[in-house]
């Protein structure tokens, strides 16, 4: 390395170590002086040395890098042993802090800098936020905690375990890809959860279904239908989440028109410009339809993030309903592009997009090919509203259907107002 590259590595190093010390000396403002422990200063000179170690280590030999670390960790802990015996305080953190600050600033001259200065500022931050961890971790529940491990251990543990093919002649049932859905069902009721427990009732309610909604709006509407069922959540609140789920669902759609069938967006554009206005308008309405009742969620029944009993049953149905949908269009094929739309869109709107973009980039005519896409999101509206029908609270079922129905109804009457002659 050059000379240059030698002082921004060694700057990084020092950097590194000054915003460790920042954050410490801050912790540390109001005592009196003599009394601070390491703070600014000590921090920042633990970074250079970290920095000039791994310099003198790729000049002189791995000898030489390994006696200033001994160096360096036996001083470090004598003296952290020390503060522990006045202070009376066995916290382990600082002694963790500062060897992380030598190892990054060593890192820093021998490694990637960004993967360095990536690390410190995660170190800054879990420093920063000790209060707020303590406190977070005080508020968690048992049933937070089962729920958060049983959703890894799903997706990290079981997922990579199960075949990525197809076990019958017709591609319906994909072991990895049933056991993808059960777990974003399962994630969309937990970060619904965790929505309404830190933002409440109102901002969570609708910020849970919107995140939500940009991997799966048929999840989403699921959970928000169960726990209407539970009185957890107000049913017109409820619908009035589903609704702008099937918002955030329509603008998906269009953003994939547009990146993988971009010959079809000027067709699908007004339909999906006016479900994406009603759908809006729908939600604005029952939210202060819900607002003039004084209708609100009962959250002392908000106990548990994941009832694994009926998200088995449901990811058991959509399996199924995913399956008939994939032996519907085996059968029908892309040559009866309509009823392969009108199949795969029961479950995954997305599949039709990114399969109609591939015959409309070959020369599909622009209008039939945004025919079949607004066809599966249509189809997909619907069977939200037969799940919300079947999983929800009745006063959630019903507003919401008229919600999704309004959508339909402005699409359609837009695509036919705008389409142009074939």
């Amino acid at each position: 390395m050059d000379v240059i590259e030698i002082f921004q590595r060694l700057g990084l190093a020092l950097g590194i170590g000054f915003l460790v010390g920042v954050e410490r000396g801050w912790k540390q403002r109001n005592e009196e002086d003599g009394t601070r422990a390491a703070g600014l200063r000590t921090y920042t000179l633990i970074g250079l040395l970290g920095g000039v170690s791994g310099l003198l280590g790729a000049q002189l030999g791995a000898g030489a890098f390994i006696a200033l670390t001994v160096v360096f960790g036996a001083a470090w802990l004598a003296y952290k042993l020390w503060e522990t015996w006045v202070d009376a305080d066995i916290s382990v953190t600082g002694t963790i802090g500062g060897i992380l600050v030598f190892a990054l600033g060593a890192y820093a001259t021998l490694g990637s800098m960004q993967a360095a200065a990536a690390a410190g500022v995660v170190l800054v931050a879990v420093l920063a936020f000790k209060e707020a961890a303590h406190e977070w971790v005080k508020a968690l529940t048992w049933a937070e905690l089962r729920s958060a491990v049983a959703i890894l251990a799903a997706t990290l543990i079981a997922l990579p375990l199960l075949p990525d093919l197809a076990i019958d002649p017709y591609g319906a049932f994909n072991p990895r890809e049933l056991w993808l859905l059960t777990i974003v069902i399962a994630g969309a009721g937990f970060g619904g959860y965790v929505a309404l427990r830190v933002f409440g009732a109102r901002v969570g309610l609708f910020l849970g279904a919107a995140v939500g909604a940009l991997v799966s709006s048929t999840a989403v509407t699921l959970d928000l239908a169960r726990r209407t069922k539970a009185s957890e959540i107000a049913p017109l609140g409820g619908a009035a989440a589903a609704a702008l789920a099937n918002v955030v669902m329509f603008v998906r759609v269009g953003a994939l028109i547009g990146l993988f069938a971009g010959p079809a967006l000027p067709a699908a554009l007004p339909a999906i410009g006016a479900a994406v206005i009603a759908s809006l308008a729908a939600a604005g309405g029952l939210v202060w339809l819900s607002h003039h009742k004084g209708a609100g969620g009962d959250f002392a029944k908000l106990a548990s993030p994941l009832d694994f009993v009926e998200i088995g049953r449901f990811a058991l149905i959509l399996a199924l309903v995913t399956a008939a949908a994939r032996i519907i269009a085996h059968f029908f094929g892309h040559q009866s592009l309509i009823g392969f739309a009108a199949a795969a869109g029961l479950v995954d709107v997305d599949a039709v997009a990114l399969a109609v973009g591939g015959l409309a980039r070959g020369g599909l005519p622009p209008i039939p090919a945004a025919e079949a896409i607004l066809l599966a999101a249509a189809v997909n509206t619907m069977s939200k509203s037969a799940i919300a029908s079947i999983a929800g609270a009745r006063a959630f079922a019903l507003p919401y259907a008229a919600a999704s129905a309004l959508a339909l109804g402005a699409g359609a009457a837009a695509f036919l107002l705008f389409q142009a002659p074939v």
